[in-house]
């Protein structure tokens, strides 16, 4: 069986996190994105852990509402770098929180605690109570590996080959992380990091498996691609779109080339700001190769743009959360069946009702034709749509996005 899974979001027991990021709440909005199997995030923090087990959490995978979870939990280190746990069974989490406890501040206050481990001793502690773990959002220029380690081995030490999975993070995929090659063993998440539960934030990036069950034994066989279980699709940004992709002010996010950062010291010539590096900049100089090689594992990673994103820019919204928006948004999805089939599988003929400016704007969509103005320094790409008469080269190598069920 096929099986969606955004294995990295947040409650709002975290840090500027939305307080509708409650499970009744995460649970209805995957199920209309197509996810079928949702990360918990946060499950060492004792009042979410609570919730989760007041919601039917114990011994495995579990289910509420029709949508799946399997406990997770993002860490930081005494480095700032960010780490992603995925655990089998609530008396593994609680193991977790006792072992984390007397080196954190903020384990009881705050969803994602802040440790003073190294990623060495993160990761030992993950793998002794039967645990996932990789680092998140591996790229970012903030509180990632890459952001402050050259390689696998100077953050995890004796433990990298006890490394599960890379997160990639919104601002790359698997084309820049197949130029490194001490990733080449490695399997790929795409995962949302969601603080929200709305349109165009939760399963904005999302992995596809293929497993036989939805149980943590069957997604720790999907991820280590043991048993004939594996990933077969990583779904995520356009990395131009992540907010850290170019090299960038973080103030007024003017940016620069690399040559151009390291002659004005990491300053903004504009304002005076902090110039930081940008993922595109940061691979180039970790990279192996001119050209990704990409392992015979490896998957396709589809790119994408959320629906909610397509029809603001289709009818000249300022922003998702509107109620036009999301009236064509809910109007998609229940004639498709989800956000996936509408803005990838549906035939765009059989979407009855629709404003003919979303259904043409979908059609750019798949066909590859947008335009990305890339992020950096904080802020994330902006996408456009063509104008009428404008050529745009399509932004896929073969002009057009294919269908999920082609994977």
């Amino acid at each position: 069986m096929l099986i969606n899974a955004d294995l990295h979001i947040h409650s709002m027991y975290s840090a500027a996190t939305s307080k509708h990021m409650n499970i009744e709440t995460i649970a209805t909005e995957a199920k209309k994105k197509g996810i079928d199997l949702m990360g918990t995030g946060d499950c060492v923090h004792p009042l979410w852990l609570d919730e989760l087990k007041a919601h039917g959490a114990g011994d495995d995978v579990f289910s509420v509402g029709g949508t799946h979870f399997v406990l997770t939990v993002e860490v930081e280190d005494k480095d700032r770098v960010h780490h992603l746990i995925i655990l089998p069974e609530v008396s593994k989490a609680e193991e977790l929180h006792e072992r984390l406890f007397h080196f954190s501040r903020d384990i009881d206050t705050n969803g994602r605690p802040r440790l003073q481990l190294s990623g060495e001793e993160v990761a030992e502690h993950a793998v002794e109570v039967d645990g996932l773990v990789g680092p998140c959002h591996a790229f970012t220029p903030w509180t990632a590996m890459y952001a402050y380690f050259d390689s696998l081995k100077e953050c995890y030490g004796d433990m990298t080959s006890q490394l599960s999975f890379l997160e990639l993070g919104l601002s790359a995929d698997s084309g820049y992380a197949d130029m490194i090659a001490e990733l080449s063993d490695l399997t790929f998440l795409s995962n949302s990091d969601a603080h929200s539960p709305w349109l165009n934030k939760l399963a904005r990036e999302f992995n596809r498996f293929e497993m036989s069950d939805l149980t943590f034994d069957e997604l720790k066989k999907a991820i280590l691609r043991k048993g004939g279980r594996r990933p077969v699709l990583n779904v995520g940004f356009f990395p131009e779109e992540g907010k850290y992709n170019r090299t960038a002010c973080t103030r007024c996010y003017r940016q620069y080339t690399l040559e151009q950062a390291l002659r004005s010291k990491w300053r903004c010539e504009a304002c005076g700001g902090l110039i930081k590096k940008g993922v595109r900049d940061r691979v180039r100089e970790l990279a192996s190769y001119d050209v990704p090689h990409h392992p015979p594992h490896r998957p396709p990673y589809m790119h994408t743009v959320p629906l909610a994103e397509i029809v603001r820019l289709a009818i000249g919204q300022k922003g998702v959360n509107t109620t036009s928006v999301r009236s064509i948004w809910l109007s998609l999805i229940e004639q498709a069946g989800s956000e996936v089939h509408a803005l990838i599988d549906a035939p765009l003929d059989s979407l009855e009702g629709v404003d003919e400016r979303v259904i043409e704007a979908i059609a750019h969509f798949r066909e590859g034709r947008l335009i990305i103005k890339p992020g950096g320094g904080g802020r994330y790409g902006v996408v456009r749509l063509p104008r009428k008469g404008e050529t745009v080269p399509p932004l896929t190598s073969d002009g057009s996005q294919r269908t999920l069920f082609d994977f």
